[in-house]
């Protein structure tokens, strides 16, 4: 069980809340997914295009996305690990990113409003580590390397346990294998335990490899 369901989807309602919070009525309900997914595809792809990466910190820095609908506003929230780079020398960037996200929804009749929160510890977001190891896997360094550097950069964060674990053609092997590496603990069976997991894809010149991630980040 622990490892054929979702950690997330395991515990809502527990330690977890739902990153999309809105109602619709079942015939509207699948267009209300595709717009989710629009948004979130604007966004990443405006940040990977325009951020300015700072010194020390790699990737898009996008921890995750909120999105909460009501009936004449879209209220988004980005958990960033830094914003400050987004904004470097663009006086305008939110607004051009309101305007660009504007453009992909479905339903014109709601006002929308995009909000940048700053995450305290971003290597202990799992996404934000994810793309740490893809940036070092695409610079052709060793997997167990990354892994370790990851893990580093984890116990600087203050968490309790993490496993990573990547599978594909490592090291550009003929043979797809997985690959994994733990450091504390990792209770994925027990509910009350909080975990942040992502899985996160790479293109490498060997193939595709999958990053998953799962963090123990605190316990009720």
């Amino acid at each position: 069980m622990g490892k054929k369901i979702n950690p997330l989807g395991f515990r809502l309602g527990a330690n977890q809340s739902h990153r999309s919070v809105w109602f619709a009525q079942p015939k509207s309900y699948s267009r209300g997914l595709q717009e989710d997914e629009k948004i979130r595809d604007c966004i990443n792809n405006y940040v990977q295009k325009n951020m300015k990466i700072s010194s020390g910190f790699e990737g898009k820095g996008i921890s995750h996305i909120e999105i909460q609908k009501k009936m004449d506003l879209i209220q988004v929230i980005i958990y960033m690990g830094s914003p400050n780079s987004l904004m470097e020398g663009r006086t305008r960037g939110i607004d051009e990113l309101q305007t660009n996200v504007q453009k992909e929804f479905l339903s014109m009749n709601r006002r929308l409003n995009i909000a940048i929160i700053r995450v305290a510890k971003p290597y202990a977001q799992p996404t934000i580590l994810a793309e740490h190891i893809a940036l070092q896997l695409k610079n052709r360094v060793s997997f167990r390397k990354a892994m370790k550097s990851a893990i580093e950069l984890t116990e600087q964060a203050d968490t309790k346990g993490i496993q990573i674990q990547i599978a594909g053609r490592i090291d550009g092997k003929e043979i797809a294998r997985v690959e994994w590496i733990r450091e504390g603990r990792v209770p994925l069976q027990t509910i009350r335990a909080k975990i942040d997991h992502c899985s996160y894809t790479v293109r490498t010149i060997y193939g595709v490899l999958g990053i998953k991630i799962w963090i123990f980040v605190d316990e009720q």
